[in-house]
């Protein structure tokens, strides 16, 4: 049975687990908005390089419209990857203003990337949230596995958080799923040691997994409650980044060292009193 008070790691551990990621993190908040300056500045160059090789107008955006949804990528939150990613398109209308007309399809392209690459059911998830570098360490001890243990990162975007679950567990079967076919696609080359699936992380089945790992956000903690309760076997696992279920009892919470927790809920679920 689950125990009624969660345990905290030593000291040692803890400040182990803080390694590269909150620094990390810290530079990158530091240094924007340099990265969607630099996205901008390298559409920009792909644009006039098109143009220069005696493309039409259309083609260049189009293709410099690419360069900046891919580079999109590396904004830290769903709005910065909107913000690099749109950077383009609405400098080129301000720069050019009527000046150069474009076909009306080249704007909805632009859309439909934004579209294609954040489906509009992701944003009702947690879009791209990825796991900082360090944020799980010390799961596998406080929650040890057998070798070749199935363990699901739900909702895996880039792969950040299964880099992060194989540090943990080198010897588990890792799997990922992911809606969004490009972070799907991404996260398939960046992880080969896993196997990563394109899906909804909410239909399947949960029910052969010895942990689940979820970093959603707090809105989605109740249905993910609900389905772990209905398809986790006794003694499965299911974790959570930084968002806790309200309304059940943690059998261990690990500290990161930079305010993250990790809340650790062992089925059968144990309600809070």
């Amino acid at each position: 049975m689950p125990d009624r008070h969660p345990r905290r790691l030593d000291a040692a551990t803890t400040a182990a687990m803080a390694y590269t990621g909150p620094e990390r993190r810290r530079f990158i908040n530091r240094s924007w908005p340099v990265p969607a300056f630099a996205a901008w500045a390298a559409c920009w160059i792909v644009f006039a390089s098109v143009a220069q090789l005696g493309a039409s107008a259309a083609a260049a955006f189009v293709a410099a419209g690419l360069v900046g949804a891919a580079l999109s990528l590396i904004g830290a939150t769903p709005w910065r990857r909107v913000f690099v990613g749109c950077g383009f398109p609405v400098s080129f209308a301000v720069l050019f203003g009527s000046g150069v007309v474009l076909p009306a399809w080249t704007w909805l392209l632009a859309l439909a990337l934004l579209a294609v690459v954040y489906p509009l059911r992701a944003w009702h998830d947690a879009p791209i949230f990825p796991t900082p570098a360090g944020a799980l360490r010390g799961l596998a001890q406080g929650v040890p596995l057998a070798a070749r243990a199935a363990v699901l990162d739900a909702g895996c975007g880039l792969g950040a958080g299964l880099v992060e679950l194989r540090r943990e567990y080198p010897e588990a079967a890792l799997e990922g799923i992911e809606c969004s076919w490009p972070l799907w696609l991404a996260a398939a080359v960046r992880c080969r040691f896993a196997r990563i699936r394109r899906g909804d992380l909410w239909t399947v089945d949960w029910s052969r997994f010895a942990l689940v790992y979820l970093f959603q956000r707090p809105e989605s903690m109740a249905r993910a409650a609900a389905k772990a309760a209905h398809e986790l076997h006794p003694g499965a696992w299911l974790a959570s980044l930084e968002f806790e279920i309200a309304t059940l009892q943690p059998q261990l919470v690990l500290d990161s060292g930079d305010g993250r927790r990790v809340w650790l809920y062992r089925a059968p679920f144990r309600q809070r009193d």
